[in-house]
Parts: structure tokens; C-alpha cells; sequence
């Protein structure tokens, strides 16, 4: 398996500049990464010491940021570098207030991992969820790096509990300590003789809360809505708009906030000839045009997580793909969350449907038995919304778990 994992990555490193002219998201993944080592050996300061933080994408980033944030905060004396695996997250993250570096992660071939540490030399490492690079942890390994995991999640099916994977196996022993989501992830590291675990939940948790303390007012938004009942869906694929589409094109008193997952411009024109209500842009918008629009569509990134505060309902997308987006965001609002079929892979929304204050719908004709109760029955929306906002703040802390853990352990690391 080791032989293989070698030749697999070391062939991905000569056949990724190809798929560059394939796909503009490849091009953002591969010139990023020509450019990783000329930041490192320009920003890295030899005489600072240095944390490293590495994330796969947005999602993972939202998770380390309370970490990196209280690390800092106790820690004002190192500085911290942050990595990103994916273009989706390093180019909307690329200019984060947090990170004294932030580059694209270079590919796991050995020879980037010793240039990488040889230059960084970083005093301790977190891992976010569940990036797990070989050839970086063995070596993190061989220099005595203490490396953590945070919010980690493992599955039965994952390659660490196969019989046939012992090289997988052999890299989880590079980490100190594993800080897990739940029971399960932690039985399933006890299972193959790991004990250095503690279920710590999720950091997303601290996140949300925070948003919910920081949120500045919309104004625009409370015009548009006015005094209306309000839907937002939100991160939504075309999966999901063959769902809430025919819902929302027949609808009465009811108005919509469309976020889509893509952006780009080709995208929102082919859903605005979708729609047949009358709808303003968030980038062209008039205000006094909000007031009698139907639907309002935020072509742009950054304010979503504040507009699920004006949210009656929230209906996020992902669930009709294969990546459900972040519902912990409208859920700590107190704002009852519907979503797609395919949320098995996501503890949060297991435990809320669970709860009975996530539902999920299956087809349009669901989507409209759902939303019509949540609009004509307020006690019903009120209690799920309820149930939502105290599984956020029952869960909070995971960040002050792994923060003491830190403490504890810091003067035997010798930062």
C-alpha cells in the first residue's frame, strides 16, 4: 500500500499541471502551488517561532478559526501558518486576518515535505477534520513535531479500518492527541489501539456562536424583507432548484433569499430565467426597489451566515448532491432547517433530524408540505427553531477543551 501511496502521488505531481488547461479550478489548484515555497522562504521569519494549522477547504477553515483564534489570543508570541488544500477555500480565505502566512499545502511527495518542514520548522501542528497526509505525518513524526487532530471524523468504511490498511494506519501514529466529534470515531480509534483520544464535539459550535455575537445588522435585508415571511436557501446546487423552484414560482406572501453554491456569472443568469417572480440582485440592487421584490439573489460571498438571521426558514443546499452545506449556521439563530436526503456523512444534521428539528425532504411535493406547515403553524416553527439554538449552545466549548489540553501539555512541548 506504501508502494502504491508513493507512485500515486508522485505521478499526481507530473500529471496535475496537465488537467490545468482542463479546468480553471485545477489552474487555481496548480499555479497556487508553484507559488507555496517562493511565500514560505520570503514570509517565514527564521528567528519567530511558528504553529501550523492545515484545513482542506472553507468548511474546514470555519473549524480551525476559534482554535487559531484562542491559540493566538494566549499565545500572542508565535506566529501562525496556514494551509489550505482546496481552491474553494485558500482563494476566499487567501487574505484571512488571522495567519501570518497562508499558502496552498504542496503536494505530499517526500521531497516537498522535507523542504516544507526544513523551511517552517514548526514548533506544533493541528489538523482539521480529516486531512490526513502520509508523507507530511511520518515526517512530523520523525522530528518529534507535537501534531494534533481537531474535530476529527472517522467512518468504518475509511482505509485506517480495513485489513489492508496498515500503511494508513502506521500515519495516524504521528499524532499526539486525537480530539474527535463523537463516541463512534472514538470506538473506531480504540478498535485498531488508539486511546489518545477524547470526544471533544465539533469547533464548528464555537464558530457559529461567535457569528451570532458578531453579526452586525442588514438593513437591506430587513427591507427586503418587510415584515414578510422569509425562506433563505442557502449554498444551493441545480439539484436543489429543481426542488424549491416549483415551490417558490407558485408561492403567495412569502418572499425568498437565494445564496447559490457557484456564483459565476453564467450560473446566475441561467437561474434568474428560472424564476418567475420579481427579483433584485444583491450587486445591482436599488433600495427602493427591495420592498416590493419577491426574491432577492446574493450574487456574492461573505454575508450569508448574517442573513440567516432574517430567516423564518432555512432551506440548505447540498443535500440533493453529495455535500451537505453548513447548517449549523441558521440553526443557531432559532431558525428551523430543511434540507435534501443525503446528509449521512454530517453528525450535526444527523443528531438534528434526529431531534426533529432538521427535516428533511425528498421532492418538491415534501418541500411544500414542509414549508406550508413551518408558514401556518408558528408554534411548530418556533419550537424546532428552539430546539436548533439550544443544540448550539449545548454544544459549544469544544475550543476550551482543546485550549486546557494545550495548557497542560505546552511546557512539556518546550514551545
Amino acid at each position: 500500500m506504501g508502494f502504491l501511496y508513493q507512485l500515486g502521488i508522485n505521478l499526481a505531481a507530473i500529471l496535475l499541471p496537465i488537467s490545468r488547461f482542463f479546468s480553471s479550478k485545477m489552474k487555481l489548484f496548480v499555479d497556487g502551488r508553484k507559488q507555496s515555497f517562493a511565500i514560505l522562504e520570503k514570509q517565514i521569519n527564521k528567528k519567530q517561532n511558528y504553529i501550523w494549522f492545515h484545513v482542506a477547504s472553507l468548511g474546514e477553515y470555519e473549524q480551525g478559526l476559534p482554535v487559531m483564534e484562542a491559540f493566538k489570543a494566549k499565545y500572542p508570541e508565535y506566529k501562525l501558518l496556514l494551509t489550505f488544500f482546496s481552491p474553494s477555500g485558500f482563494e476566499i480565505r487567501k487574505k484571512n486576518k488571522i495567519a501570518d502566512v497562508t499558502i496552498y499545502l504542496p503536494l505530499d511527495t517526500k521531497r516537498n515535505v522535507k523542504r516544507f518542514l526544513d523551511v517552517v520548522q514548526p514548533k506544533m501542528v493541528f489538523f482539521i477534520k480529516y486531512e490526513f497526509w502520509p508523507n507530511y505525518l511520518f515526517e512530523l513524526k520523525n522530528r518529534n513535531i507535537p501534531t494534533y487532530l481537531i474535530s476529527g471524523i472517522f467512518r468504518k468504511n475509511q482505509l485506517f479500518f480495513k485489513w489492508y490498511g496498515g500503511f494508513y494506519r502506521k500515519a495516524l501514529l504521528s499524532f499526539d492527541y486525537f480530539f474527535v466529534q463523537n463516541d463512534t470515531s472514538q470506538k473506531l480509534l480504540q478498535s485498531i489501539g488508539f486511546s489518545n483520544s477524547t470526544v471533544h464535539g465539533d469547533t464548528r459550535f464555537d464558530r457559529v456562536a461567535q457569528i451570532v455575537e458578531r453579526a452586525q445588522p442588514l438593513d437591506f435585508i430587513e427591507t427586503f424583507k418587510n415584515n414578510t415571511t422569509t425562506i433563505v436557501i442557502g449554498s444551493s446546487w441545480v439539484d436543489d432548484e429543481a426542488i424549491y423552484l416549483p415551490y417558490l414560482n407558485n408561492s403567495e406572501n412569502v418572499k425568498f433569499i437565494i445564496a447559490p453554491h457557484n456564483i459565476k456569472e453564467e450560473e446566475i443568469s441561467r437561474l434568474l430565467t428560472k424564476i418567475d417572480k420579481k427579483t433584485v440582485r444583491y450587486t445591482n440592487y436599488q433600495s427602493e426597489d427591495l420592498k416590493n421584490a419577491d426574491v432577492f439573489l446574493i450574487d456574492t460571498i461573505g454575508i450569508l451566515t448574517q442573513i440567516y438571521a432574517y430567516a423564518d426558514i432555512a432551506y440548505v443546499g447540498g443535500g440533493f448532491k453529495t455535500g451537505l452545506h453548513n447548517i449549523l449556521e441558521p440553526a443557531t439563530y432559532g431558525t428551523p432547517v430543511v434540507i435534501g436526503p443525503k446528509y449521512e456523512k454530517f453528525q450535526e444534521a444527523k443528531d438534528l433530524v434526529a431531534l426533529g428539528s432538521c427535516l428533511v425532504v425528498n421532492n418538491t411535493a415534501e418541500l411544500k408540505t414542509t414549508f406550508n406547515r413551518l408558514i401556518a403553524d408558528v408554534s411548530y416553527k418556533n419550537e424546532l427553531g428552539q430546539k436548533n439554538q439550544a443544540f448550539i449552545l449545548k454544544n459549544k466549548n469544544a475550543t476550551k477543551i482543546v485550549m486546557e489540553f494545550i495548557e497542560r501539555n505546552i511546557l512539556c512541548y518546550k514551545l
